[in-house]
């Protein structure tokens, strides 16, 4: 018997908390599952999808998942798959994702759908694939719940948007590898993209750079954003609002980022005046996020922008995922990578991959050896 799947409605707040901490436990870093004024502006939201299903005969919640979207942006993030234990192996969570995809990517009303997926077992990918989700890339230790997790990023795209890809020229050579990686895993191409000319950039002095304040007032941090970018054309980071600043005390730049405490995770979003006036000090607002309690610090870099890209490498970042036809621009889309960099051990080890992602683990681990393990030249004898 099918599920029975309806909109989720505000009288299931206290339930679907209830639900989440079930299958959760008290560390899910997702406002979706544990903060009510926030569940209910997401039930409320025009932009947004949330479906849940019922026990036939006892009415209670047994599921729960909701796709995320945004004014201004046709990219939406598929969140809160969540099961009750006593009602996992029926099938649930793949009838609430394959409804969602239905009416939000089916419909028109989004380009793609992304997933941000557990790697503790091999189940949630499982769940995401087998509803046409394609894997995009390696996240690691992006979250930390009861300890530190890897995600494997995951996407579906509306019929035709694959196909209307804008091309790219050149990129740094350390990204070549994932752009092959990607060609096979998604059967996209990047033909006649060749390796930028010259090496990467080299960062900043330390001195250039004598400390950075880290001003966190959510509230204020948003209304300066949004007066230093009015027209929101100088950032692209779907269903990401920055809560931080961080600046040097002559204020020649500000960077603007998302910090997750509880998720243990940052986001950089952009720069003022622009993104190169503070791409050498990339080195300090890292480790500033990292003392904030950022142990994962990741970056959404358009793949067109090689200076950008090179910049963010030449910091000890690492692309491990790469998010083909991200950004509508007119008819056709750009694409983006995903750069990170971690200030806490990285342990594959109980890391569970499915076959189609094994690919992009065996890139990330090769490009961060490439970045961070020192060449036979450079031992001492």
């Amino acid at each position: 018997m099918s599920p029975v799947i309806t909109p989720a409605v505000r009288a299931d707040i206290a339930e679907l908390r209830q639900l989440y901490y079930a299958v959760y436990g008290p560390h899910y870093p997702v406002a979706l599952g544990t903060d009510p004024a926030e569940m209910a502006r997401l039930i409320a939201d025009p932009h947004s999808l949330w479906l849940v299903t019922r026990c036939a005969d006892t009415g209670a919640l047994t599921a729960s998942a909701a796709i995320h979207g945004e004014a201004g942006s046709r990219t939406g993030r598929l969140e809160g798959i969540a099961v009750h234990p006593e009602h996992r192996s029926a099938g649930l969570a793949a009838a609430l994702t394959e409804a969602l995809c239905a009416g939000m990517l089916d419909t028109g009303r989004l380009d793609s759908v992304y997933a941000t997926v557990r790697t503790v077992s091999a189940g949630p990918q499982r769940v995401v694939a087998r509803n046409g989700f394609r894997p995009l890339g390696i996240l690691p230790n992006a979250v930390d719940l009861s300890s530190r997790e890897s995600l494997a990023l995951y996407a579906r795209h509306a019929a035709g948007v694959l196909d209307r890809r804008i091309p790219v020229t050149e990129v740094p050579a350390p990204v070549l590898p994932l752009l092959r990686t990607a060609e096979s895993a998604l059967g996209i191409d990047y033909p006649g993209v060749r390796a930028a000319a010259g090496p990467l950039p080299a960062p900043a002095p330390h001195a250039a750079v004598e400390r950075l304040e880290v001003i966190e007032a959510p509230a204020f941090v948003r209304r300066r954003f949004h007066e230093r970018f009015p027209g929101a054309g100088g950032w692209f980071y779907p269903l990401h609002t920055p809560n931080v600043l961080l600046t040097p005390e002559d204020g020649r730049f500000e960077v603007y980022a998302y910090l997750n405490r509880a998720g243990g995770y940052g986001c950089l979003l952009t720069a003022h005046p622009d993104p190169a006036a503070a791409a050498a000090h990339l080195e300090p607002v890292t480790r500033a996020l990292a003392r904030a309690g950022a142990g994962y610090v990741e970056a959404l870099v358009p793949l067109a922008h090689h200076e950008a890209l090179s910049a963010f490498l030449a910091q000890g970042f690492v692309a491990g995922a790469l998010y083909p036809a991200m950004r509508a621009d007119g008819d056709g889309f750009h694409d983006y990578a995903v750069l990170s960099r971690s200030s806490e051990r990285i342990d594959f080890r109980g890391v569970a991959v499915e076959p189609p992602l094994q690919p992009y683990l065996d890139c990330y681990v090769s490009a961060w050896a490439s970045a961070h393990l020192p060449t036979s030249s450079e031992v001492a004898p």
